[in-house]
């Protein structure tokens, strides 16, 4: 691929999604370990939802106006960062309906602008291609996040994972932060 900004947003932000993806199916098994029932994966599961949509919303009527769309998916990188940090601290369901409404702040943050980031570079007439290698590196990364999250967890546990998680997604964050302004 030539497009060096695109490159730059794939390594990223697929380092990204990787590290998000280790948790994936995992969620419910750490959350029945410490909340009696299923219940509870479905409430705090719902409160994400809701809470991405709602500052989804929020980002929609202001994001447009921030001339540097990769500050805000640099404050959804940190936010969710925070989010998986926390996640270690969680022992009830009110701490953890709050936490996941923290990280849908954060993904309200980070997906909006990675999209803008990504749509403003898009080149002439190769939509599709750029498009489906974004697809193939989302599932490829997604894929082997979800390996990984599972052998991390059954050899060091969940505060390993996230721990982990949050590693590999600070070297999202200044791997970005530290690309010229110019590039994205």
């Amino acid at each position: 691929m030539n497009n060096k900004a695109l490159r730059t947003l794939f390594l990223y932000n697929g380092i990204f999604v990787g590290a998000a993806a280790m948790l994936g199916p995992l969620y419910a098994i750490y959350v029945v370990k410490f909340v009696d029932g299923v219940t509870a994966v479905s409430i705090s599961w719902a409160a994400f939802l809701v809470s991405t949509s709602i500052f989804t919303y929020i980002v929609s009527r202001k994001g447009d106006g921030i001339k540097e769309k990769e500050y805000l998916l640099l404050a959804g990188y940190i936010v969710r960062i925070l989010s998986w940090i926390l996640l270690i601290f969680v022992h009830n369901l009110t701490s953890l309906v709050l936490v996941q409404i923290l990280l849908g702040f954060g993904e309200s943050l980070g997906t909006p602008s990675f999209n803008a980031l990504f749509a403003d570079h898009l080149d002439k007439n190769k939509h599709i291609k750029e498009y489906s290698n974004w697809s193939l590196i989302a599932n490829l990364t997604s894929a082997a996040g979800i390996l990984a999250g599972g052998a991390i967890v059954n050899n060091f546990g969940f505060k390993a994972l996230f721990l982990f998680m949050s590693a590999l997604s600070l070297v999202t964050f200044f791997g970005i932060l530290l690309k010229p302004r110019k590039l994205l």
